[in-house]
């Protein structure tokens, strides 16, 4: 049968999006992000944490133009979670490019969501190599900008 993927502004809620976050490395923004998760969600931080950073640990995630596409796997979770940070200040994220990190979509999903996980990742790789829509992201001054400007169709290429 296969399910369809859901529209990415249909995965991020209002309270999952924190702009102008102040960390200072990779490792405080997982942490923001499992802090996130358990207030909002009620999963555990250190589960969150763990999931993002073990798969970092496979290489970066880090796209490249000042955007970072975290994610994970996570045991016992049924749902796909999403969070929109953009930080305050750039961190290094040993991106492709070599750029530091300041946009960033943390995505987390069911351990066996293989295709799904996938078919997501290559969607948010997609939307945001958009030069434009990273600089609209970079600029607005409210969740619910953020949520509208994922919602529209963009042209590719």
């Amino acid at each position: 049968m296969g399910s369809a993927v859901p529209r990415l502004h249909q995965l991020l809620k209002l309270d999952h999006i924190l702009l102008d976050l102040e960390v200072t490395s990779k490792k405080r923004l997982f942490e923001q992000i499992g802090i996130l998760f358990e207030n909002h969600d009620q999963l555990p931080r250190s589960q969150v944490f763990d999931a993002l950073f073990n798969r970092e640990k496979l290489g970066s995630t880090g796209l490249g133009h000042g955007f970072a596409l975290p994610h994970g796997r996570m045991k016992g979770v049924r749902d796909t979670f999403a969070a929109f940070l953009r930080l305050s200040t750039e961190i290094p994220f040993e991106a492709p490019d070599g750029q530091p990190v300041r946009m960033v979509f943390a995505l987390l999903v069911p351990e066996h969501a293989n295709e799904l996980h996938l078919r997501l990742l290559g969607e948010i790789s997609e939307l945001f190599s958009d030069e434009s829509l990273r600089q609209h992201l970079l600029s607005v001054t409210d969740p619910l900008a953020v949520i509208q400007a994922l919602s529209q169709p963009h042209a590719l290429g």
